[in-house]
């Protein structure tokens, strides 16, 4: 897996970090004890980047350190961390025990919030603005949630706001991104969905189809394979998604 911000590439698997625009390794890191899952650069402080593990951890890194400059311990996997774009202190991060935690950075010892409602592993969160946050689960739903219903003291449970059904996710990643109040995912059925903050059910689909390996020609048929990366363009109506075979497709919304 792959990130990029600005001039930098952080290899997920490698947990390295090249520079782009030599072509060069910069550094590595090697303190997670366990696959790393996913890696976020803050958007406000881009020397600044978080990874989230199967050794039950979050780990905050600044490019200019070699080592982790703050580490964060969970009880289960994490599987996708997501710094806020609007505040340089919040980080969101969902994990394998059902749950979104929420961070202030500035104390790490104890969750800001906490999160419940998902019946499966968090996959993904995304900030959808300064107030929600939208997370993705393997229990087939996204949910939106509203940052300002939470509490600090034991689990939110009354702060989701909607939650979309449509497509299927039980056992893969299949992407989420969000932009301007719209939400888009992949799933197991090869589609990429759209989805609007403000609706529960899908206001769109797309579906990916199988590429003859004879003629290339695109084929209804999707052999089992799903929809597994999507990503919204800045400031545009363009979606990137990509599939299990290989396949990227640039999908814009009309």
């Amino acid at each position: 897996m792959v990130l990029i911000c600005s001039c930098y590439v952080v290899i997920i698997y490698d947990k390295k970090l090249w520079d782009a625009s030599t072509g060069q390794a910069f550094t590595q890191y090697a303190e997670h004890e366990k696959r790393a899952w996913s890696v976020d650069f803050s958007s406000i402080d881009p020397t600044k980047l978080a990874s989230g593990s199967d050794d039950c951890s979050v780990k905050l890194w600044s490019i200019k350190e070699r080592t982790c400059i703050d580490t964060i311990r969970n009880v289960a996997n994490v599987c996708c961390v997501q710094f806020s774009p609007h505040s340089s202190h919040l980080l969101s991060f969902g994990s394998a025990d059902y749950k979104i935690y929420c961070y202030d950075l500035r104390n790490t010892r104890t969750p800001w919030c906490m999160l419940a409602g998902h019946g499966k592993a968090v996959s993904y969160v995304k900030f959808v603005d300064s107030e929600t946050i939208v997370s993705a689960s393997t229990d087939n739903t996204l949910k939106l949630w509203d940052l300002h219903k939470t509490n600090s003291s034991g689990l939110s449970t009354n702060a989701c706001r909607l939650t979309f059904g449509g497509h299927t996710n039980e056992k893969n990643f299949v992407g989420l991104s969000a932009f301007d109040g719209y939400i888009t995912c992949g799933s197991e059925t090869n589609e990429v969905y759209a989805y609007y903050k403000a609706f529960p059910m899908s206001i769109t689909s797309h579906k990916f189809g199988s590429i003859d390996p004879i003629t290339g020609q695109e084929t209804g048929d999707d052999n089992g394979q799903f929809v597994s990366s999507v990503c919204w363009r800045t400031k545009s109506n363009m979606v990137v998604a990509a599939n299990s075979s290989g396949s990227l497709k640039l999908l814009q919304l009309v």
